[in-house]
């Protein structure tokens, strides 16, 4: 067993790694874009793919990675989770139905609510107190269903047909266009100080520093860790200020 994953500000890698550590303690969690595809997936038949839902939607990064490696997915038993903010739909089963087109057995889906990671929109936002909770009720739900699994009682988070027109008239059709392409929409305000932080971050290596400050291309993937971590708050993609810093730790007594 593997697991693969995209986590912007620590949501995601936290409910995998507590996942697979139920599950299987020998079992890695490996970032996508440290991931030697070719030789990782090729020698494990079970992979748990986890990754936050943008508009009832897998990311760009996500959906991209697994067209790339279409040839390695062929009888691979796999169980899609998706971390979001409040509702998804069929944010395991966008994945799910790829996988699919490419031979894989997917054997279930995990839905997950974690902290609203979008830090420059004010519509999730909630107390520490009140996003705290919302992990530990994250963190039953993982632990009941690495019960489950143990028996072979898989989760179908998103994977039913019903799913798919609930995440398609709720959010899809509405906002199909932020996540089509590549966004080029990341603003740097004059607050950077140019001190490279995002730059490392970036797992698309979208933003490099020219002339002191941070300037960005056109391949966001919407996964927040420049917007999140950024000391000066000067990076926004949707809003026009960082309403709230989210890393995972905040919530962590």
């Amino acid at each position: 067993m593997v697991g693969i994953y995209l986590s912007g500000t620590g949501n995601t890698k936290h409910c995998i790694e507590k996942l697979l550590r139920l599950l299987d303690e020998t079992a890695q969690a490996i970032p996508i874009e440290s991931l030697n595809a070719m030789e990782t997936l090729p020698q494990h038949d079970f992979i748990v793919l986890a990754y936050p839902v943008q508009f009832s939607n897998a990311p760009i990064m996500v959906r991209d990675f697994i067209k790339r490696y279409s040839s390695l997915w062929k009888g691979k038993k796999i169980l899609c989770v998706a971390t979001m903010g409040l509702f998804s739909g069929d944010g395991a089963g966008c994945s799910a139905r790829l996988l699919k087109k490419y031979g894989a057995k997917v054997v279930g889906g995990l839905h997950i609510q974690m902290p609203d990671s979008v830090c420059d929109v004010k519509l999730l936002k909630k107390s520490v107190e009140q996003n705290r909770e919302i992990i530990k009720a994250a963190d039953r739900k993982i632990e009941e269903t690495a019960e489950k699994i143990k028996k072979g009682k898989y989760p179908h988070d998103g994977i039913y047909f019903y799913d798919r027109i609930a995440g398609l008239l709720c959010q899809r059709l509405w906002y199909y266009g932020k996540t089509k392409d590549y966004a080029n929409d990341l603003k740097i305000g004059s607050e950077c100080i140019g001190c490279g932080l995002c730059e490392k971050l970036c797992p698309m290596r979208n933003l490099h520093v020219e002339n002191g400050k941070v300037v960005a291309g056109n391949r966001c993937t919407m996964c927040y860790r420049c917007i999140s971590s950024c000391p000066r708050k000067a990076i926004t993609l949707l809003g026009s200020k960082v309403v709230e810093q989210c890393r995972f730790e905040k919530y962590i007594p």
